[in-house]
């Protein structure tokens, strides 16, 4: 008898299942994709229960799912839905809702080429978006201390508060930056910057940073000018410009298409596998 096809099962909280993803998908080598749009917690039981109970034990693994979505918060909890009603049998599942994941674990790898980040001391701006929560969770479980950066510092204390429950011992710091007196001390003694803040937002003037003499890594992930990151650009991807290594949103884009791709793949070759910031990040790693 012939193996079983590949399936993903795409659970979308849009209303509109995404092209992105689903394209991507198929690039991975995905044989099948089966979109779901409008996708809530409410209604994901019969979704799952068809990936479950469809296929023997063995099969299982030639099954996943994919969350998906504009809207990070709604596919965390569309997860947690997801997980409940995997039992007793289970199939893979990625989350990468607004692709923050991917996004996110490609912009800490691309910092961890160049500074060791179990002492690198970082500057997350933009840090309460979903993209900007993940970077400073990956930066925090590596171990380096992060400040954690938003117009509102009291934004910034809630993000600290969220990340400490995936990383209890983690060393965090909000800082508020709501106007450019702000930026020369949140930069003071940083090695790294990472920008993660909403498009055609410039977070960071370049003679602000230029103030900051300790800089050694700078990434920027908005793709919409103007850069986040005065000075750096779209394509950047290790260009050193006036001593700092820089990389712009393509730059780190590149990266985040095959770790996009490689997540999927790696949901077939197993049944149980949860894909959340640090697994993804993991696989982040394994790539050359």
């Amino acid at each position: 008898m012939s193996e079983k096809q590949t399936i993903l099962v795409q659970l979308d909280t849009d209303p509109l299942p995404s092209v992105f993803d689903r394209v991507v998908a198929v690039d991975a080598g995905a044989q099948h994709v089966f979109s779901y749009g409008g996708v809530t917690p409410e209604t994901v039981t019969p979704l799952v229960h068809g990936c479950i109970f469809t296929r023997g034990v063995k099969d299982l693994h030639r099954t996943a799912i994919f969350v998906g979505g504009s809207d990070v918060a709604a596919g965390e909890a569309l997860v947690a839905a997801v997980k409940a009603a995997l039992d007793p049998f289970r199939v893979s599942v990625l989350l990468d809702s607004n692709g923050a994941n991917t996004t996110a674990a490609a912009a800490v790898r691309a910092a961890a080429r160049h500074l060791d980040l179990g002492t690198a001391k970082s500057l997350v701006l933009g840090a309460t978006g979903p993209v900007g929560q993940r970077v400073v969770r990956l930066l925090a479980r590596c171990g380096g201390h992060v400040r954690v950066g938003s117009r509102h510092k009291d934004k910034a204390e809630a993000v600290c508060a969220a990340v400490r429950k995936f990383v209890p011992d983690a060393k965090l710091e909000a800082v508020g930056v709501s106007s450019s007196a702000d930026g020369p001390p949140a930069l003071d003694g940083r090695t790294l910057v990472i920008a993660a803040g909403a498009a055609k937002a410039v977070l960071l003037p370049k003679k602000i940073r230029d103030t900051c003499k300790t800089l050694k890594v700078a990434i920027d992930l908005n793709g919409v000018p103007p850069a986040g990151i005065e000075g750096i650009e779209l394509f950047d991807a290790g260009v050193d410009h006036g001593g700092t290594v820089c990389y712009g949103a393509i730059g780190v884009g590149g990266v985040k298409m095959k770790l996009h791709k490689a997540a999927v793949a790696k949901l077939f070759t197993a049944n149980n596998l949860v894909l959340d910031a640090e697994e993804v990040y993991q696989l982040a790693l394994e790539q050359k």
